[in-house]
């Protein structure tokens, strides 16, 4: 009997969440610093469905997407989730953060967030992270009933087509 193949490898991406643009340098160059070189880094949209960050991150809040050169195994979503926290700490002024990054990947077929918070069909996987499977791909993306707000809406669409195509050149690469 052969024996089992593990999980294909998967493209990291962080979403970005700041009320500024002066903050995405120093975001970036600690992503760079623990990731590597990144591939495709998007636009600015805006972050309007909440306000639930407000308090902390201010008013006008974008986002902005960063993906990886380097795939990783998905397993590895972990360690991503708990080196993105440590850099909002780091980059902190006075106790508050002035950034929320939210890592995830993608492949072929889906795209799952990573998040510390539990509720409804989260994966937990370990260390205090759990899966958040957040659109899946059927000739073009399809939210779950209980994704984001703003995935849902199809706003950031273009971007991830742009970031799974790139994945499907890497894997056909390798």
């Amino acid at each position: 009997m052969a024996e089992p193949r593990g999980p294909d490898p998967v493209q990291l991406f962080v979403g970005v969440l700041a009320g500024t643009r002066t903050t995405l340098p120093e975001v970036r160059e600690a992503l760079v610093e623990q990731f590597g070189p990144i591939d495709l880094e998007s636009g600015a949209f805006p972050f309007d469905v909440t306000d639930y960050y407000e308090p902390e991150l201010g008013p006008h809040l974008m986002r902005w997407f960063l993906s990886f050169e380097r795939l990783i195994p998905p397993d590895r979503i972990v360690e991503a989730k708990l080196a993105t926290n440590d850099i909002e700490v780091r980059l902190s002024v006075a106790g508050r953060r002035r950034v929320n990054l939210d890592p995830g990947y993608m492949d072929t077929y889906k795209i799952v967030l990573a998040s510390a918070k539990f509720q409804g069909p989260k994966v937990y996987l370990a260390r205090g992270v759990y899966a958040d499977p957040t659109l899946y791909y059927d000739r073009g993306w399809r939210a779950f009933s209980w994704g984001f707000p703003d995935f849902k809406d199809g706003r950031y669409d273009e971007v991830l087509s742009e970031i799974r195509r790139l994945y499907k050149a890497k894997r056909r690469r390798a």
